[in-house]
């Protein structure tokens, strides 16, 4: 641990050296973290310690992955579709569900959360990075999808607060996080800017919460995980030994650890770019909640 008590330190769980990770999930049932790596189109998972490793090749690349309600069976974000799969480690991924409707060519998902009544929000975004054209979605419990927001370039992170009442979504490349008021019926109203970051924090990519509200936000081009108070202010942050930071979760019997993904694309000169990193923070986080829907 870093001599400052607000700094702290992440040691490499697993050196996977995945291409663009993103999307850690801890799996409570499984006793395992589960994650992506968008790029190389493979879902990986492994345990606490980075053993019992496993993978599963997919037909594009996997953007996000939620566990649901079912208990073999996760909810899983393609990149321009959405299905219902089966993942045992040891056997080939199965496709229980396919959801109707592809996004478009050129487009891509992005980063995704359940909310606490088991809908799925989740991004869409230009696959090239260049056009503000994406889109911020709802998936129902009957698994149909609405709108909720657009004009977003590189949709990331939705991390909701321990009541569920509020919603924070991010548009990477204008380093801003917003805040947004959610309701019982899943809609969202009030989006508000709650954080922005300097040039010199990089862009704010994936993100979650702990059990007293602090928001975790990755800092992708930063180097570090920071920890914001509700009210946006700095608290504490987790620095790591690679720049390209993605994302975030709170992991293990008590949700007292943090697991993060990084990205080794364009960090030849990283040694760790690309690896499952893990974390103590000191304060307990939340349990992900998993998506009603399950084909």
């Amino acid at each position: 641990m870093s001599a400052d008590p607000n700094m702290l330190a992440a040691t490499p769980l697993w050196p996977v050296r995945a291409v663009l990770g993103e999307g850690p999930l801890w799996s409570a049932r499984q006793e395992r973290v589960f994650f992506v790596d968008i790029r190389s189109s493979r879902i990986l998972s492994c345990d606490l310690t980075g053993a019992a490793q496993a993978e599963w090749r997919m037909e594009q690349g996997p953007c996000w992955i939620i566990e649901t309600s079912h208990a073999d069976r996760f909810l899983v974000g393609l990149e321009r579709s959405i299905v219902v799969a089966r993942l045992i480690p040891g056997e080939a991924v199965e496709i229980i569900h396919r959801l109707p409707g592809v996004f478009p060519d050129g487009m891509r998902l992005n980063d995704a959360k359940a909310g606490p009544d088991g809908q799925v929000y989740f991004g869409s975004m230009d696959d090239a990075e260049a056009t503000a054209n994406g889109q911020f979605h709802v998936l129902n419990t009957e698994g149909q999808l609405s709108h909720l927001d657009h004009g977003y370039t590189v949709t990331n992170g939705p991390a909701l607060s321990p009541d569920g009442r509020t919603l924070y979504h991010t548009d990477s490349p204008a380093r801003t996080i917003y805040a947004f008021d959610r309701h019982h019926d899943g809609s969202l109203t009030g989006k508000r800017v709650h954080i922005r970051f300097t040039e010199a924090d990089g862009y704010p990519d994936g993100m979650t919460c702990d059990a007293e509200g602090g928001l975790w936000v990755c800092h992708w081009d930063g180097g570090r995980v920071t920890r914001f108070l509700p009210d946006g202010t700095r608290d504490r942050a987790i620095t790591l030994p690679v720049s390209r930071v993605t994302s975030c979760a709170f992991a293990g019997p008590g949700l007292d650890q943090l697991v993060i993904t990084t990205a080794a694309h364009e960090r030849e000169a990283e040694p760790l770019a690309g690896a499952l990193f893990l974390a103590k923070p000191g304060i307990q986080g939340l349990a992900a909640h998993r998506a009603a829907f399950t084909g």
